[in-house]
């Protein structure tokens, strides 16, 4: 079983927020970083911006794969290696 962290974060004037030292170390979030926001309904998460755009493309290309008919690896090199040189292997 996972043990949510808690902790609280106060909204400064300009809507600012400082994530809580044990937290940004816990995401390993450093300076710099960008990060996405989403809404849903009464929550708000709060994820790391490559993560996110993975978890999107997943989704989107999930069963494409299938269609383009590649079952293992080997297919994958196949296709791989005909776009590179044709039908010259």
């Amino acid at each position: 079983m996972v043990i949510p962290m808690i902790d609280n974060a106060k909204v400064l004037p300009k809507g600012q927020i400082t994530i809580p030292k044990d937290i940004r170390e816990y995401l390993k979030i450093n300076v710099g970083d960008r990060l996405t926001l989403v809404c849903e309904n009464d929550r708000l998460v709060l994820m790391n911006s490559a993560m996110f755009a993975l978890k999107e493309f997943q989704k989107a290309m999930e069963g494409e794969a299938e269609k383009a008919g590649l079952h293992s690896d080997d297919d994958v090199v196949d296709l791989i290696m005909e776009m590179r040189y044709g039908d010259k292997k």
